[in-house]
């Protein structure tokens, strides 16, 4: 016979709690402090295989520059300092207005973070353009190699080849890191319609922090190649 208990309320319904569910957190973390750290780390060992490749080619470049120092100086006389050295200050900038975006997202400023990433974009565009302007006159004097190359110094013919492998890491080198500016344009866009969108605060503004890591990692890659392409002719080469 079945206990019946008599007087009372009967026992309410276990009810769930409900926590609120930020729209931009992923189920497999608990909540948004724990996806900030987890994307962090995700982007520091992407910049770590970066820093590998990009240290590898530089290493190369060092080993041959030390084979043939003549040769070296005479290409890196070949490229218009004065253009790298804008390019240089352009992306000082462009870092500088990346980490005010990043402050602003922090600070709830939607259309500060909105400016901020504009500028950002503008100063890349920039350096892409003046890029592109020195491709141009690179192609233009034969510096391109394989059998475009046809630059000459008259001086030493044996040399060519030399030269022609010193313009072989510039293109490598300046190509590829124009690769991740370019990347990193298209990125822009799209943060800036995120955040046009108010999709930034300061519960949430991770994606924009781990943006500006990014990209400050190809601002210090092009301030190890300038020295290295534009300036090392005055060591060697008069």
């Amino acid at each position: 016979m079945s206990e019946v208990t008599l007087g009372g309320p009967p026992p309410a319904p276990q009810v769930e709690e409900h926590h609120e569910h930020h729209p931009f957190l992923q189920h497999h973390f608990e909540d948004l402090g724990q996806q900030h750290e987890a994307s962090t780390l995700g982007m520091w060992m992407f910049l770590s295989t970066e820093i590998l490749f990009f240290g590898g080619v530089l290493a190369a470049y060092w080993i041959y520059r030390v084979m043939y120092p003549e040769a070296w100086a005479i290409g890196a006389a070949q490229q218009i300092w004065w253009l790298g050295a804008i390019n240089t200050i352009v992306l000082i900038i462009s870092s500088l207005t990346m980490a005010l975006a990043v402050r602003n997202a922090q600070m709830g400023r939607r259309m500060g973070t909105v400016y901020m990433l504009i500028a950002t974009l503008f100063f890349g565009t920039i350096f892409l353009g003046v890029k592109m302007y020195e491709y141009t006159k690179h192609w233009q004097e034969g510096l391109f190699p394989g059998a475009a190359f046809t630059f000459q110094w008259p001086q030493n013919p044996a040399l060519v080849p030399k030269i022609e492998l010193f313009m072989t890491f510039y293109w490598c080198l300046t190509g590829l890191h124009a690769l991740h500016m370019v990347i990193g344009a298209g990125l822009l866009i799209w943060f800036i319609w995120r955040s046009w969108k108010g999709h930034f605060g300061p519960e949430y503004y991770g994606p924009v922090e781990i943006m500006g890591l990014y990209w400050h990692f190809v601002d210090i890659v092009w301030i190890f190649l300038f020295p290295f392409l534009y300036l090392i002719h005055g060591a060697h080469h008069g």
